[in-house]
């Protein structure tokens, strides 16, 4: 054991050195300020990082809430009304006025009824959806009137109505308008009669029964008809819907019958448009 107790010189030297470089860099740790620059600047980015965090947990909350889609407010129920903040006395009020078969129309009615607070409506009233015929009576009269079939001095020329004039017939908006015009001006003169409006593309049958009931056509386009039995190829093939093909039919079928008798004997005629015999007609004659 001695062995290990003894120390030459230099080991004690060695020891003695160790023994006060260690009590120099504790008292330097201890006793001495260092700058605090990076500190600051680690403080910086945790505090950034912690209004980031902030901000992703308000998000998150947020986000957990229960969404408000827009509503009719007469068919307020219980469960919907808790949810939105309103008290039981608040919804029995407006359940009381419902069972009056009355109607709420207006944000300001709602409060009215329901006694609700200025700032719980402010709230919930940007989702209150009420129909149309409420929110926009003068256009929903417009669109009653528009199916009145009006007498033929009272309905306006199709030939000369605008776009904004179109669009009074319910089902008619900028665009099936725009489409309209475009296609009566393709003709010089615009249209022959009410029925080419079946060619106008987008167009459905009930729309167009609403516009000719404002709508008809009082200054025809003026055209020179061909006559079914005599005409020849290069004439047919200038009418609407028929093609060389066709017209080649159309003579084969009249030397067959010995010529037409009625326009119902066209559809007869192989791949005839049987659709769109009216329009055809327009142009033919059997004279």
């Amino acid at each position: 054991m001695k062995s290990h107790f003894q120390f030459t010189k230099g080991q004690r030297n060695g020891i003695f050195i160790l023994i006060t470089l260690i009590i120099i860099f504790q008292s330097i740790y201890f006793f001495v300020e260092f700058p605090s620059k990076d500190i600051q600047e680690n403080e910086a980015i945790m505090q950034e990082f912690k209004k980031e965090l902030d901000s992703l947990k308000l998000a998150e909350i947020e986000s957990r809430k229960p969404k408000v889609y827009p509503f009719n407010p007469n068919y307020l129920t219980d469960y919907k009304g808790y949810t939105l903040g309103m008290s039981q006395e608040e919804i029995n009020r407006l359940l009381d006025f419902r069972k009056q078969n009355s109607w709420i129309n207006t944000a300001k009615q709602f409060q009215d009824v329901t006694k609700v607070s200025d700032s719980l409506l402010a709230r919930i009233s940007p989702y209150f959806k009420f129909p149309e015929w409420v929110t926009n009576p003068k256009q929903k009269q417009s669109s009653f009137t528009s199916n009145i079939e009006k007498s033929f001095n009272q309905k306006i020329d199709l030939n000369k109505a605008t776009a904004k004039h179109l669009q009074i017939v319910n089902g008619i908006g900028e665009k099936l308008s725009d489409r309209i015009i475009r296609y009566r001006d393709k003709f010089p003169g615009g249209f022959i009669a009410d029925v080419q409006l079946q060619d106008v593309y987008g167009l459905k049958p009930e729309v167009i029964e609403a516009i000719k009931k404002q709508f008809t056509v009082k200054t025809p386009r003026k055209i020179n008809k061909i006559n079914l039995n005599t005409a020849t190829v290069e004439q047919l093939v200038t009418v609407q819907h028929i093609d060389y093909e066709l017209a080649y039919e159309i003579i084969d079928q009249r030397t067959l019958r010995e010529g037409f008798k009625n326009f119902k004997e066209l559809t007869k005629v192989k791949d005839f448009p049987i659709e769109k015999l009216e329009i055809i007609k327009l142009y033919l004659s059997l004279n």
